[in-house]
């Protein structure tokens, strides 16, 4: 995980188990509340986490990857709440694929 101090990075190394994953899950949720980011393993990859609504977050993400401004972040919606916070205009159909799908594996 990364936490940003002043133009200093911060990387910690946390190795995760079953007694320590609530802790290292409230340490990762408070970095990015605070607009850090986070590392993670998926099941094929690792991805770089933040809050994708904090402008200087994402901007650190882009920084990251050295990704150009053209080529969109994939942003991870909780529930429908938090979409129609994101978007407008939803067409039905998507809410169907959201009823069929979320929450994903």
């Amino acid at each position: 995980m990364q936490a940003e101090k002043g133009n200093q990075v911060k990387t910690r190394l946390f190795r995760v188990s079953e007694e320590n994953f609530d802790a290292i899950l409230d340490e990762a949720a408070a970095i990015i509340r605070r607009g850090g980011t986070v590392a993670f393993p998926t099941e094929t990859v690792y991805g770089l986490g933040a809050d994708g609504l904090n402008p200087d977050a994402v901007r650190k993400i882009f920084e990251a990857k050295e990704r150009p401004p053209g080529n969109p972040l994939s942003l991870l919606v909780h529930s429908r709440e938090d979409l129609g916070k994101i978007a407008k205009n939803i067409p039905e159909k998507a809410f169907r694929l959201m009823d069929a799908f979320w929450p994903g594996p």
